[in-house]
């Protein structure tokens, strides 16, 4: 049976986190859906000091920005968007537009047609989520939507450089230096010069994530993208050195990032304490990564492979290392992530940063019911039919009969109406 040696915080603290996240989400939401564009104003110059005459850039200020890139760093941004978009691609491949013949004279199909318009929403703050940029903008577009806009906070009272730049390189339509739940709901609602989107896309803080909840059947999302998560799935063959290094890795994204071994070793379990505090005495965001690890921190120790593989479903978590003898074992059980880093020769941060997966992922357990961001997001599967004459009177008797059951009068009616009709036109129905 799993025995838990280090747990994280309360279940009841973290409700009440959330209780007061959301009051403050929803009174912003509130005062914008109330005062529009003055609000953002408002909200953007007490949360982020910014209040610029236009939150969007024009082109030749956009491209300004640019040129202060160095040629390496923008190389580097091409590269990585390079990777995304090229996995994109590929997925989309594999979503067919399809029409059969189910039955003589019936047609049923399917298209997958893109969203008209997105909002993409790039993190700042301490860290500018430059990386962001290349799986929301890229992905929408590879995905064919016309319309990408793309929001990101000031950094350090500036638009930051790398991050307008691969959003342009991306292939944004609209770029706007505006940040946090004012971002997100001047762009689901329309304000200002903002027209309304059909769908948010995009990671984020706590506020961010809960605001993307709250205006969710006003707009599309993609997914509840919370606090980062990492799981590392581990056993004898690996070390504490390495173990540490991936756990504090995503734990610097923020004080509320759980990170979570998972192991078989006792003696990997009994050695991560000291490793984690050897490991913060240099690291640079060790602030950060060390209150991560106290708060949200977990190490459960297991007594077996399956067990290991139960509860890493059972935590559904966002990013999960499996650094075991067997990586592949875990690709063909586990069921329940949101990303799979087989092996020690891979990791998070390359997901996260250039390899060509979606690094906008599902937090929270929601593993255990979508999937993450990928271009198949951005693609409404809408489906149709389409009859002949004999076919709707054959398909329109069966129908008749089906609604006489569920006493749907009008129904029944529409039925009705063509089997007379066509069923007259040939001389009588059968």
């Amino acid at each position: 049976m799993a025995k838990i040696l280090k747990t994280g915080i309360s279940a009841e603290d973290q409700k009440k986190k959330q209780a007061e996240v959301q009051k403050t989400v929803e009174g912003i939401i509130a005062d914008i859906e109330e005062r529009g564009m003055e609000a953002v104003r408002e909200l953007s110059a007490k949360f982020d000091s910014w209040s610029p005459d236009d939150f969007r850039l024009s082109a030749e200020r956009i491209e300004e920005i640019v040129a202060t890139v160095p040629e390496r760093t923008l190389d580097d941004i091409k590269f990585a968007q390079e990777q995304i978009r090229n996995f994109a691609l590929k997925q989309k491949e594999a979503l067919q537009d399809i029409e059969v013949e189910t039955l003589p004279g019936v047609f049923l199909g399917h298209k997958n047609i893109p969203v008209n318009a997105v909002g993409c929403y790039v993190p700042g703050g301490r860290y500018p989520m430059v990386a962001s940029a290349h799986m929301s903008v890229v992905t929408a577009k590879a995905a064919g939507v016309s319309r990408v806009i793309a929001c990101t906070p000031p950094n350090q009272g500036e638009p930051h450089a790398a991050t307008i730049a691969a959003m342009a390189l991306g292939g944004a339509d609209e770029i706007r230096v505006l940040g946090g739940v004012q971002a997100m709901a001047a762009m689901a609602l329309g304000t200002g010069d903002i027209e309304a989107v059909d769908m948010l896309v995009g990671p984020g803080n706590a506020f961010v994530a809960e605001a993307k909840r709250q205006l969710f059947g006003r707009v599309g999302i993609d997914l509840l993208a919370g606090p980062t998560e990492i799981l590392v799935i581990a056993d004898d063959s690996t070390d504490a050195e390495i173990v540490v290094t991936d756990l504090l890795g995503q734990a610097e994204h923020g004080p509320t990032s759980p990170a979570i071994l998972v192991t078989t070793s006792a003696r990997l379990a009994g050695e991560i304490e000291a490793e984690v505090a050897r490991q913060l005495e240099t690291l640079e965001t060790a602030d950060v990564a060390g209150q991560a690890w106290r708060d949200y921190g977990q190490i459960i120790l297991c007594d077996s492979v399956d067990e290991m593989v139960a509860e890493g479903d059972r935590i559904a978590s966002e990013h999960v290392e499996i650094l075991t003898e067997d990586p592949q074992y875990f690709l063909d059980n586990m069921t329940n992530y949101g990303a799979l880093f087989l092996g020690e020769e891979t990791n998070v941060s390359y997901g996260d940063k250039v390899i060509g997966t979606n690094h906008t992922l599902p937090t929270l357990g929601a593993a255990r019911y979508t999937g993450g961001l990928w271009v198949g997001k951005f693609l409404k599967t809408c489906t149709y039919q389409r009859c002949t004459q004999e076919a709707s009177l054959m398909i329109g008797e069966y129908c008749s009969r089906l609604c006489e059951i569920e006493r749907f009068a009008g129904h029944k009616a529409q039925a009705d109406i063509r089997v007379a009709r066509y069923g007259n036109a040939r001389g009588g129905s059968s």
